[in-house]
C-alpha cells in the first residue's frame, strides 16, 4: 500500500497502449507533485451461477494473472519515467468505474487512459473516463492526444476554460498550479455563447455584450490565482463562441486543457457538462476535468 500520509496519484491500467501513455503521464504528474503513485487494475469478473462457476474457475484465473502481469508492465514504465516516485499496485474486482470512483475519495489526482483495448473510444475505456469525471471525488486526467497511439506532448501552454461558475474556479487553481510545476503559460479562455456566431447573432439582435468589458471580468476571475502563481505568464482570451469549439482550437497547441466538471451553462441532475464531454472525446492533449471544491 502506498503511505497513508499522502494522498497519491492514481492511474488505471488495462494493458492498452492509451493506458500505458496514461502510466508516463501520471508518474511525471506524481514526480511534480511529490506523492506516491497508485497504479490500479480491476477485472470485471461475469457472476456465473452454479454449476458453470467451476467450469470457467481457469478462466476467471486467467484474468486476474492477466491483470497482475498488466499491472507489472505498467509499474515498470512507471518506474522508467519517474524513478524517484514510489510505486505501488492494487489488483481488484468489480465494477471499474464503481472502484475506481471510490478510491478518487483518498487521492490526490485520478488519470485514465481514452482508449481501451476494445478500441472504442467513448464505449471502452471512453465510457468509464465520462463516469469517473462525472462522480469522482477529485480531479480526473483523461490523457489523449492528436495521435491514439502516440504519447502525447509535453510542451505547449496550460489551457483553462473560464465562465465564472465554482467549477470553473476550482479549475483556475489546478491550471495555473499546473503551469507553475511546469514552467509554462496558462491560456485562459473565456467563450460566452453556447449558440453557433450566427444563430446568436439573430437571437440576440440588440443585445450589446462589450468584449472590454467581457475581458475585465475574466481578469477579476483570474486575480486571486495571479496573485499565487506571479511567476505564471497569462494570456486571456475573449471570445464569442462556443466554449468547447474554442477550447478544442486552443487546444491543439497546448499539453493540457483544465475545465470544471460542469459550467454555468449546466443544469443540475446532468451527468457532465457538454463542454467536458467534448474535450475528453476530440481534445488533442490531456484533459482534467476539476469538480468543485468541497
Amino acid at each position: 500500500m502506498v503511505d497513508g500520509a499522502s494522498r497519491p496519484v492514481m492511474v488505471g491500467v488495462d494493458g492498452s497502449t492509451s493506458a500505458t501513455h496514461a502510466v508516463r503521464w501520471a508518474a511525471h504528474e506524481a514526480a511534480r507533485r511529490q506523492v506516491p503513485l497508485l497504479i490500479v487494475h480491476v477485472c470485471a469478473l461475469v457472476p456465473v451461477a452454479v454449476p458453470h462457476a467451476a467450469a470457467l474457475g481457469a478462466y476467471k484465473d486467467a484474468l486476474v494473472e492477466q491483470g497482475r502481469q498488466w499491472l507489472a508492465e505498467a509499474a515498470a514504465a512507471a518506474r522508467e519515467s519517474a524513478p524517484d516516485v514510489a510505486v505501488d499496485t492494487e489488483l481488484d474486482t468489480g465494477s471499474a468505474p464503481e472502484n475506481l470512483i471510490g478510491r478518487s475519495t483518498r487521492t490526490e489526482l485520478v488519470v485514465l487512459g481514452s482508449r481501451g483495448l476494445g478500441g472504442f473510444t467513448g464505449l471502452v475505456v471512453g465510457s468509464i473516463a465520462v463516469a469517473v469525471a462525472t462522480h469522482g471525488h477529485c480531479p480526473v486526467v483523461v490523457v489523449r492526444g492528436a495521435d491514439p497511439e502516440a504519447a502525447p506532448r509535453q510542451n505547449g501552454p496550460v489551457v483553462v476554460g473560464v465562465d465564472g461558475s465554482p467549477t470553473s474556479q476550482a479549475a483556475i487553481s489546478f491550471a495555473f498550479h499546473a503551469a507553475s510545476a511546469r514552467s509554462v503559460p496558462v491560456v485562459a479562455v473565456h467563450a460566452w455563447s453556447d449558440l453557433p456566431i450566427a444563430t446568436a447573432w439573430e437571437a440576440t439582435a440588440g443585445w450589446q455584450s462589450d468584449q472590454h468589458e467581457e475581458s475585465k471580468v475574466l481578469s477579476e476571475w483570474l486575480a486571486e490565482c495571479q496573485a499565487r502563481y506571479p511567476d505564471v505568464p497569462v494570456e486571456c482570451v475573449v471570445a464569442r463562441d462556443r466554449p468547447a469549439h474554442a477550447l478544442l482550437d486552443h487546444a491543439k497547441s497546448a499539453q493540457l486543457v483544465v475545465v470544471g466538471s460542469r459550467g454555468r451553462g449546466g443544469f443540475r441532475g446532468l451527468l457532465l457538462g457538454s463542454t467536458s464531454q467534448a474535450l475528453i472525446h476530440h481534445a488533442a492533449c490531456p484533459v482534467a476535468v476539476v469538480p468543485p471544491r468541497p
